[in-house]
């Protein structure tokens, strides 16, 4: 623990000199800020693929990981979009205080999808939980702009966002669990950045894959991405080859072996 933490600090001052700080979160709340992410090219392989929720989750399924969300628990705002990178997360807790005692008293917003985005990559996913909460929002339009400029290609929310509009106008990719006007300031406060959260019913951490397109999203833990890799490809051959003799009216004997080959 104590290595980890040394570590920590030392990014964290690193990132403060680079202007990568944007002090909503206290340091002691971001598990990690450096952390091992897929090649570019192993994510430009998963984005070549069709139909890449489905087939990942049965993959996850023969390694035993519950790791797919189901799109009809958490739809994608922009129907048609597909997103691969890497997950960067906050864990949000509602504040005790009411709304208007927090204006009142003039209190720091506590939200954080700034600080993930500095603190993130290019290409990175930002990741958050506020416990499937559709009341207040986790991210709106602003937040986008910021994402955006920093290289994120998406966000998946278990709870709600707002600005909806904008947020499709800026052709932004985000999957939530619903929508809503009011403002998460003053109602919610970041509690961890880049620990272990809980998306729908599944665990996400940071680092790993997150797949997602309109039949839901997937997440690959990182140790495990390059092995799901090579398993979806195979599956994806093999069922080009069955589609080929479906289409040439093979008989159902070369048929079966593929279909077992895959649930087996």
């Amino acid at each position: 623990m104590t290595k980890n933490k040394d570590q920590i600090d030392r990014d964290y001052e690193e990132y403060k000199l680079a202007g990568r700080v944007w002090g909503q979160v206290p340091q002691e709340r971001i598990s990690k800020i450096r952390f091992p992410r897929p090649s570019k090219e192993v994510i430009a392989e998963f984005e070549a693929l069709d139909d890449l929720t489905t087939t990942i989750s049965d993959v996850l399924d023969s390694l035993g990981i519950r790791g797919t969300i189901a799109g009809s628990h958490m739809p994608p705002l922009l129907p048609g979009k597909k997103i691969v990178g890497t997950a960067v997360t906050v864990r949000s807790i509602p504040e005790r205080k009411t709304s208007t005692q927090g204006y009142i008293d003039k209190d720091f917003i506590q939200m954080s999808t700034r600080e993930s985005y500095y603190l993130g990559e290019p290409g990175d996913i930002l990741v958050c939980d506020f416990g499937g909460n559709l009341e207040v929002s986790n991210m709106g339009g602003q937040s986008v702009t910021v994402a955006k400029s920093r290289g994120f290609v998406g966000a998946i929310v278990n709870g709600a966002v707002r600005d909806v509009d904008t947020i499709r106008n800026a052709d932004y990719p985000v999957w939530c669990k619903g929508v809503t006007p009011i403002t998460g300031k003053f109602r919610m406060q970041a509690m961890e950045l880049n620990g272990p959260v809980t998306v729908h019913d599944i665990m996400v951490e940071a680092g790993d894959l997150i797949v997602a397109d309109g039949s839901g999203i997937c997440a690959i833990p990182f140790d495990l991405i390059e092995t799901v890799l090579e398993k979806v490809k195979g599956i994806l051959a093999e069922e080009a080859t069955m589609r080929d003799l479906i289409e040439s009216k093979r008989p159902l004997d070369e048929l079966r072996p593929l279909y077992r080959k895959r649930y087996s």
